[in-house]
């Protein structure tokens, strides 16, 4: 495949790249430097992807691999520090109903444990098939089934306001 075309490829792909790094790491900084770091992966090792099959689940699997690599590191690290950083919140106008829903939906996948929340974005967010999204985490298909199954029965129930169950499920 010559070059232009890989990297029209991965120009295209680029978007859903974003879009799920940022919904990984809740950051849209981090998001694009966690992509970019994936871009460069990919065309780094353009040779290990044969052409055939789905790019998009490659680039998303390599994106999953920096990913944990960073948040392994970085839990690492954040061991060490003792300053935390406060932002301030802000004040929020009236009538923000649905922004309020965003903000909560982002709390309640935050508060999943990563395995679930990886899958719920995977399948919820980009739409990925079972299998497709099985392949990104590694793991086997009726595993990512029980995580999207908990993950999404947690994020019901926050939703419902039911944190008792909601807590439960996270489990």
């Amino acid at each position: 495949m010559p070059d232009d075309t890989f990297r029209w490829m991965l120009t295209c792909e680029t978007p859903r790249l974003r879009r799920f790094a940022t919904a990984l790491t809740g950051d849209p900084e981090r998001a694009d430097d966690l992509v970019q770091d994936t871009l460069e992966r990919a065309l780094r090792k353009r040779r290990l992807w044969a052409g055939t099959g789905s790019m998009r689940s490659w680039l998303f699997k390599l994106l999953y691999r920096v990913h944990a690599n960073q948040r392994s590191r970085a839990s690492t690290e954040a061991t060490a520090l003792t300053a935390v950083e406060h932002r301030d919140a802000g004040s929020m106008p009236a009538n923000q109903d649905s922004h309020v829903e965003v903000l909560n939906v982002s709390v309640a996948l935050r508060a999943l444990p990563v395995e679930q929340r990886d899958a719920v974005l995977l399948v919820g967010l980009e739409g990925m098939a079972y299998d497709e999204a099985a392949d990104v985490l590694g793991i086997r298909v009726g595993t990512l089934k029980s995580r999207l199954y908990r993950g999404r029965e947690a994020l019901w129930a926050v939703r419902r306001g039911d944190v008792a169950v909601a807590e439960r499920k996270v489990r």
